[in-house]
């Protein structure tokens, strides 16, 4: 019960932001053992799926999925209601309270933590099992598992990576930065306001780019937001040099509207071709091509860059996008055979090709496919897919570097970092100072949700 408050109270404070069984037994919500069908027992009746792809063809895939499940299952009826992902996150926290959740959904790796401490979702090793466990990454599995239950099973993954210009590098006579200290003097050099800002360095409530930004900062310094023990870090050395690095590139080479800032305004601002370099996933590649289709020939992917080039590389940030079957289905034998449909080679594939080198396989046999990678903008792409690859084999979602964990739903959600940018841009505070109040301010909240 303690942990159940403990998620409804964090919930209150949180923004809005962002496959049959063999023979295997699961739970009800009455706590009853409920035999799962094996493959040859016809499924009967009726789920409802929730997903938060609202628009353009990876909607329009997980229509035809449904279509498709329900004719090969015709006593089956699939019903489909789609959410953003911040409206999926209200949605859930409160309808979990008065029963009115999915069967199946996708879900946020936040988001699969905090309903695990609500006791919301199944394990569903039997689905992962069928499909090939040594065919997933193990580090997209590990973000889901508990006492070696698997409670979520990646759908695509997709990481952070350094995009740039290669024109406007060329035209300046700059290499690709490497260091933090490369990408300040290239960003200050391009920098010109009239035509195109350096780098923009967002900092917007209600959203988590200023605390991505610093995590990219202080995980190639080989440190992490989130301490081992589950405490913030942002008063040790690195997290410091990571804030006054964020604040000196605010006011040298960002457009000053960043400091409120969100996704789609910083992520516009480079499909439009007003930055120089920007941090985000293969989901870029699509932005420029729709707003600056003149532009996509000069963009690429570079790492994330280090302190000092000869450093280790580091994980940064990589995203594991999972599906959940829910404790309060009444048929999770059917909600688990609808996913494990997701992952057959064909269906799959048409699934990853929706938003080519935005979402990449979260199975290593399918990222070596020549089926995968014989698409226009994979092939265009090859080098940058290559460098955002690596990147997802390496890194964690943020706060997860050691387990999954309630607080990376706090850091990420409550724009207590955001706020400290804020206070030392525009209240003139001290870094130090501002960091020691956002460092216990977290901490504060990380003790009420245990």
């Amino acid at each position: 019960m303690k942990r159940k408050l403990a998620l409804i109270l964090i919930a209150c404070m949180m923004f809005s932001v962002t496959a049959c069984s063999t023979g295997t037994e699961t739970k009800s919500d009455s706590g009853t053992a409920t035999e799962v069908p094996s493959k040859d027992k016809e499924l009967n009746g009726e789920i409802v799926l929730w997903h938060s792809f609202t628009q353009g063809p990876r909607n329009e895939f997980m229509k035809e999925a449904a279509d498709s499940f329900m004719k090969a299952h015709p006593n089956v009826k699939v019903t489909i209601e789609t959410f953003a992902w911040s409206e999926f996150y209200t949605k859930w926290t409160t309808g979990l309270q008065s029963g009115q959740v999915p069967d199946v959904s996708t879900a946020l790796p936040n988001h699969v933590v905090e309903m695990l401490d609500a006791d919301a979702i199944i394990p569903i090793n039997d689905v992962i099992d069928n499909i090939g466990r040594d065919r997933f990454y193990e580090a997209p599995l590990k973000e889901g598992t508990v006492d070696d239950n698997n409670y979520s099973i990646p759908l695509y993954s997709h990481a952070q990576v350094m995009w740039y210009r290669k024109d406007l590098l060329a035209k300046a006579g700059l290499e690709v930065p490497k260091t933090w200290d490369e990408l300040f003097e290239a960003s200050k050099k391009i920098n010109n306001p009239e035509d195109v800002y350096g780098l923009s360095v967002p900092m917007g409530l209600g959203d988590l780019l200023a605390t991505r930004f610093l995590n990219f900062y202080v995980r190639s310094a080989g440190e992490t937001l989130i301490t081992e023990d589950g405490k913030a870090n942002l008063t040790s050395k690195a997290a410091i040099d990571g804030i006054n690095y964020w604040v000196k590139m605010y006011k040298e080479v960002s457009p000053k509207g960043s400091l409120n800032f969100k996704t789609l305004d910083q992520s516009t601002l480079f499909y439009q071709g007003k930055t120089a370099f920007d941090f985000n996933s293969g989901f870029h590649i699509g932005g420029v091509e729709t707003n600056s289709p003149a532009l996509l020939d000069q963009i690429d992917a570079a790492p994330i860059p280090k302190i000092n080039a000869g450093d280790e590389t580091q994980g940064i940030e990589t995203s594991n996008i999972p599906m959940v079957v829910w404790k309060q289905s009444k048929h999770p034998e059917i909600a688990k055979a609808f996913v494990e449909s997701l992952y057959e080679k064909e269906k799959y594939i048409k699934f990853l090709h929706s938003v080519p080198a935005g979402m990449l396989p979260a199975m290593k046999d399918i990222a070596e496919d020549p089926e995968f990678l014989n698409n226009p903008t994979i092939q265009k792409f090859s080098a940058a897919v290559k460098v955002i690859s690596e990147a997802v084999d390496k890194g964690t979602a943020i706060g997860m570097e050691y387990k999954p964990s309630i607080e990376a739903g706090i850091i990420t959600s409550q724009s207590v970092i955001e706020e400290m940018f804020q206070n030392i841009v525009l209240k003139n505070e001290s870094v130090e100072s501002a960091a020691k109040v956002a460092e216990k301010k977290l901490d504060d909240l990380f003790k009420l949700a245990q």
